[in-house]
């Protein structure tokens, strides 16, 4: 009787995908069953050595497989079997969920573009509304947050919102005539203009439609990367901030 031994991912599929994807498919092989007691070495050396025996490049498929298995590894989709020894892996939550769903992709990068910490103005409501998947709530939070941010730093009356308040804190300073209170005077004309302009169209851009009318944030990257814009915003205020306390020597 000769017993089929069957392949964790399609060799060709190796060939032709790039490592994420290879990693994807064999997230799905791995967590057929209990998704527990897995072990690179019975996987990938012994089912998937013999599985593709008589392909040319058996080598390098096995080795993409391992590095699909480091790159499940390293997203934590991969963890250790607390029951087993320690070479054991099991499928964790996050990787069950992600298995079952492949579509779920997008939201699992988005979170992985957030992984790391964000100014102090975004962690609480901007990241616990993104990760419940309330990507609106959590973009307009983000920018709300430039806003409150640029106001404080600057001083500038209640009445000024949005785009006017970002155009009269960083008003360039031209012909002689003072500029915004966060506007960088020593820069070159071009470089405040643009300040103005990049603080004003975020606001125009993703602060103020979801103000007026209800916008549909279906795209978690998207939304993570405004939340990322927000990010970098607010350190250039922290740093206008900081600029403004201490003006340059007059000497």
């Amino acid at each position: 009787m000769t017993f089929t031994y069957h392949a964790p991912v399609p060799a060709q599929q190796i060939r032709e995908l790039p490592i994420r994807d290879v990693a994807l498919l064999l997230l799905q092989h791995l967590a057929r069953g209990n998704g527990r007691a897995l072990q690179l070495n019975s996987i990938v050396g012994s089912t998937a050595a013999r599985a593709y025996e008589g392909e040319p490049d058996i080598d390098a498929l096995l080795d993409v497989l391992t590095d699909a298995w480091s790159w499940l590894e390293s997203r934590a989709l991969l963890a250790r079997d607390r029951n087993q020894t320690e070479a054991f892996r099991r499928v964790s939550r996050e990787g069950v969920k992600l298995a079952k769903n492949p579509t779920g992709l997008a939201q699992f990068e988005a979170g992985e573009r957030l992984s790391g910490p964000l100014h102090p103005a975004l962690e609480g409501p901007v990241r616990t509304n993104f990760h419940l998947g309330e990507y609106e709530l959590a973009s307009f939070a983000a920018m709300k947050a430039v806003e409150v941010a640029v106001r404080e730093a600057s001083g500038l009356d209640n009445s000024l919102v949005g785009v006017h308040l970002m155009r009269a804190a960083f008003q360039p300073h031209k012909n002689g005539k003072v500029g915004g209170p966060l506007a960088d005077a020593e820069a070159e004309g071009g470089e405040q203009e643009a300040a103005s302009a990049l603080f004003a169209g975020a606001m125009g851009a993703y602060k103020n439609p979801p103000s007026h009318r209800t916008v549909k944030f279906d795209d978690p990257i998207e939304a993570a990367e405004i939340i990322q814009f927000a990010d970098l915003l607010l350190r250039q205020v922290d740093r206008a901030k900081q600029r403004a306390q201490s003006p340059p020597d007059a000497s």
